[in-house]
């Protein structure tokens, strides 16, 4: 096994992690449940990952993001 390759894959882990639990503590403080948040993070890693008609999707989760981060949309 190269070493390299699985010491770069091993920080790339790292950083996601640490930026889901970023973003869960966020979510968390805009109110949504944990069971909601769980939802969320599954939804952005699946059409980051290859969902079907993902640009589509991605753009309606921005806008919705963009929507409670300036508080348009109540949660």
């Amino acid at each position: 096994m190269n070493m390299h390759i699985h010491a770069k894959g091993h920080s790339e882990i790292m950083a996601n992690m640490e930026t889901m639990v970023t973003e869960s503590d966020g979510l968390a403080q805009s109110g949504f449940t944990p069971d909601e948040i769980v939802s969320l993070l599954w939804l952005q890693q699946w059409y980051q990952n290859g969902g079907s008609d993902r640009v589509t999707m991605v753009r309606h989760l921005e806008f919705l993001k963009l929507l409670v981060m300036n508080g348009e949309l109540e949660v």
